[in-house]
């Protein structure tokens, strides 16, 4: 059984419930009308000129406060929409005005054409820019209607003035006389494109309100529906009747409740600077979020520098009251507050990242202090010297773990394995939680300290007496310490001193050591740069292994290279010593076999000490191969030669008859690698 999704999200306006009573609300006018036109009893007549009058002077009245606001609104956003929804109020309040003088015994003595005709004709205009303003007008259309905003103005007023002249004006044209027909036929069907445009911009308003919901567009939409309304209701031309009283409510009901909207909105936002910011263009309500977002960044970074009232520099720009630049600032400060803590918590992850990589104590420190000084200004380190914590002429003695507090600093003492190590110092007073991501920064730094010295040591242990590649492997997962190994093809290289023995009895204990050091300070360097790995120092012996523990691609290459860079290094320190001593005593000399082959590798002894090793026939040659090697050479085996490829140079010793061999082994001495 499938499980309904979640319902989806509706405006308010759209939800159906909501929905219906709106249309219900709409409907009921037609409704009145269709009764009071159904029954002649029903629909009586009232005529009242003062009534009439003054009720069009204020509906009148509310459309140009509303136009002029909306016009503002346009020119301060640079908006097209709002250009023309404003001329939709403007033209109406203009002809709204018209009507109204043309009441009877105002300044004609009776009805007249321009009476009946006046505002059906103002809603026929208005209605045309009601269509347009709600149709999805692109940039350069936009660009066009803005820049032909004053001739339409100027346009409108020109008309209205026109028709005020010759409607007004007793006996100047047969506008302003009585009709000679009543009612009058042909402006029934004039207002139907009217009707048409006003309830094809409710719809397309309706559509842009659902994607973008906003009370200003409800109150638009209806305002649209009910001029659509009274277009309907303006056809009876019943002059005096209920049912042209009710013409007149529809109106008073469009704009009104345009206008109540307006000042509901007014009184929530406290001003009137954004109130048909929602009715504007796409484009338009882009800008202004920007707008916002850019300014909302300015109000931070003032905060942040600690600047007061920082809202009050944006309240000119976006016309904020008092109280709305008091909020603004408050949650300013909030938000830079919390931009901060983000930025100090960012800071402490960094320092934790470092800590890992195993970075020398001076280079942690310096890199961690350039971090944390972006987030939580001039912090200061001093490590403990001459058994002082002191920074400048600030010196600081702690008792236990307790920070100290001085001038606005909060200092904290830095541990390693529970003893003090140094100082950090930190400004302090800027968000309520200073103090805590202080004590947390000071405790990750101690850390980072600690974990430094003990890399370091681990350093000096590890990489000093074994193979870079095994002392890696062994930080990275102490588990391959464990006691066993696996069977893996390597090239092994052995290497001893040819006259060790007759060097060591000549000489004093000191030179011998003196001899290994200055041997084995060459040779290493040849067998690491060549990615090899060393096992085994024995005297004056030394095994290395390629391919194990690490996988190298070329491994008997490798080897070989490293074989003849070490009998190169080796005789220039025998030349260099030869030079030096004058007791004739010879210097020994290296003497190197090589060899490929499948050998068991791992950690072999006991679970309280061992070693890393390889184990096999392939080494047992290797050992063969060099006893059997001249002075200064390297030997190497069948195996190893097949892997080198045709640029190699070699002198062939044919098959050797090997110790601890029953078949004869086939070996080369190694002259180059081209």
């Amino acid at each position: 059984m499938s499980t309904p999704g979640p319902t989806p999200y509706l405006p308010p306006a759209t939800q159906p419930v909501r929905g219906v009573v709106w249309g219900i609300h709409l409907a009921l006018p037609m409704l009145g009308l269709w009764l009071l036109l159904a029954n002649d009893h029903l629909n009586i007549p009232w005529q009242h000129n003062p009534s009439h009058f003054w009720l069009i002077i204020l509906i009148a009245g509310v459309n140009l406060v509303l136009g002029v606001l909306i016009s503002e609104a346009s020119r301060r956003r640079s908006d097209a929409r709002l250009f023309l929804v404003s001329m939709v109020f403007i033209t109406n309040a203009g002809f709204f005005f018209l009507h109204g003088l043309a009441t009877p015994k105002v300044i004609l003595p009776a009805g007249s054409v321009g009476f009946d005709a006046g505002q059906q004709l103002g809603l026929s205009i208005a209605a045309v820019f009601a269509f347009v303003s709600a149709l999805p007008l692109g940039e350069r259309v936009a660009a066009a209607v803005l820049s032909w905003q004053h001739f339409v103005r100027g346009a409108l007023l020109g008309v209205m003035a026109l028709w005020g002249v010759v409607s007004l004006v007793p006996g100047l044209t047969a506008v302003s006389e009585p009709p000679e027909v009543s009612p009058i036929g042909w402006l029934t069907w004039g207002s139907v494109p009217g009707l048409l445009l006003y309830s094809a911009s409710a719809v397309m308003m309706f559509l842009l309100h659902r994607r973008r919901p906003s009370a200003m567009l409800v109150s638009l939409i209806t305002a649209y529906a009910l001029l659509a309304e009274s277009m309907v209701a303006g056809m009876s031309q019943l002059n005096w009747h209920l049912s042209w009283w009710e013409w007149h409510l529809l109106l008073t009901l469009a704009f009104g409740f345009v206008a109540y909207s307006a000042y509901l909105q007014f009184r929530r936002e406290g001003s009137s600077a954004g109130l048909f910011d929602s009715v504007a263009l796409s484009e338009t309500v882009a800008r202004i979020r920007r707008d916002y977002d850019q300014a909302l960044e300015e109000l931070v970074e003032h905060v942040r520098k600690g600047e007061p009232l920082a809202a009050a520099r944006l309240s000119g720009k976006f016309r904020l009251n008092e109280g709305q630049a008091a909020v603004l600032d408050r949650a300013g400060r909030a938000l830079a507050e919390e931009r901060e803590l983000s930025e100090r918590l960012s800071a402490l992850v960094d320092v934790s990242v470092k800590t890992r990589v195993g970075l020398p104590e001076d280079e942690l420190l310096t890199a961690s202090l350039e971090r944390v000084r972006q987030a939580y200004g001039d912090v200061k380190i001093a490590l403990v010297s001459d058994g002082k914590t002191q920074i400048g002429s600030r010196e600081y003695v702690f008792a236990g773990d307790d920070p100290i507090r001085r001038d606005g600093l909060l200092a904290f003492p830095l541990t390693v394995k529970g003893h003090l190590a140094g100082v950090l110092e930190v400004p302090i007073g800027r968000t309520s939680q200073d103090e805590a991501l202080a004590a947390t920064l000071a405790g990750q730094l101690s850390i980072s300290l600690e974990n430094a010295r003990l890399y370091r040591e681990l350093h000096t242990l590890f990489h000093q007496y074994m193979s870079p590649d095994v002392a890696h492997a062994l930080l990275a997962d102490p588990a391959q310490a464990e006691l066993g190994g696996e069977v893996k093809e390597l090239t092994a290289l052995f290497a001893d001193l040819k006259g060790f023995t007759t060097f060591s009895e000549k000489v004093t204990p000191g030179e011998i050591v003196d001899m290994l050091n200055r041997y084995h300070t060459v040779a290493v360097p040849c067998i690491l740069r060549n990615g090899g790995t060393i096992v085994q120092f024995v005297g004056d012996a030394l095994l290395a292994l390629f391919n194990a523990p690490a996988t190298q691609p070329g491994h008997a290459r490798a080897a070989c290279k490293a074989a003849l860079e070490m009998q190169r290094a080796a005789a220039e320190v025998a030349e260099e010593m030869a030079w030096q001593r004058s007791d004739g005593v010879e210097w020994p000399t290296f003497r190197v076999g090589v060899n490929t082959g499948p050998a068991l590798v791992g950690n072999i002894g006991s679970p309280e000490l061992r070693g890393f090793n390889a184990m096999g026939d392939c080494v047992n040659v290797a050992a063969r191969l060099q006893a059997i090697a001249e002075p200064g050479t390297v030997v190497i085996g069948e195996a190893t030669y097949r892997q080198l490829g045709d640029d190699v140079s070699v002198n062939s010793l044919g098959a050797l008859s090997l110790k601890g061999k029953e078949e004869p082994v086939t070996a080369y001495v190694l002259k180059g690698l081209d």
